[in-house]
């Protein structure tokens, strides 16, 4: 079983360049003040792997004990017990009050609340084990419940993160190649106006410059 999300990961001698400042991009702290789930969940991020496992412990896995407490806590809990021993109880003051001579346990029946006292200090404990037993396994799953949405929080803002770099350079893109064609164009009037100025009325020009 995991341990606990809130645990802190131990320091690392020589963190990586690059897992430094995803740490101190997405939490803002070092990677030896990550937690462990924090710490799991960003080299999971960062090696593109998935962070879902399956939670909680296979059935093969289960000792004798375990299981034997998960069937008795099923067993009682369930209708079934219920009216099984409301029959039990019914047959048992039946027998005991009409249909024997000599009953066994009469009314008012203090072996069979002797037997109910004995199952009930049996029977609470082993169902209490197997309560705590999911309880353990709750946490568990809300733990990794917990990393897979922390990776899911995190590849959002990677993806935002990329979509706003991709549009920055398309901006940077476009800037350039404006003020490539504005110099361009600058250039076209530029050679356009030389060329539009006659050589002869030029000429003119400067012999009546000269005659004055």
């Amino acid at each position: 079983m995991p341990k606990d999300s809130k645990s802190v990961r131990p320091a690392a001698a020589n963190p990586h360049p690059g897992a430094v400042e995803a740490a101190l991009r997405w939490f803002g702290k070092h990677p030896s003040a990550l937690r462990e789930a924090e710490a799991r969940v960003l080299q999971h991020a960062a090696e593109r792997r998935v962070v879902t496992r399956r939670p909680g412990t296979d059935r093969d896995e289960l000792t004798f004990g375990q299981r034997l407490a998960d069937r008795v806590a099923e067993l009682g809990g369930s209708w079934g017990f219920i009216l099984g021993f409301g029959a039990c109880f019914v047959a048992w003051a039946g027998l005991n009050s009409y249909a024997l001579a000599r009953p066994f346990d009469p009314y008012t029946y203090i072996f069979l609340n002797l037997l109910l006292s004995m199952l009930a200090a049996i029977q609470a404990p082993v169902i209490m084990m197997s309560q705590n037993r999911q309880v353990a396994k709750d946490r568990e799953t809300a733990a990794l419940d917990y990393e897979v949405n922390l990776k899911a929080e995190i590849e959002i803002m990677a993806l935002h993160d990329k979509l706003d770099r991709m549009r920055d350079e398309h901006l940077v893109s476009l800037l350039k190649k404006q003020q490539e064609q504005i110099d361009l164009l600058t250039k076209l009037v530029q050679d356009g106006n030389e060329k539009s100025v006659p050589p002869a009325t030029a000429a003119g020009v400067d012999d009546g410059r000269t005659a004055a």
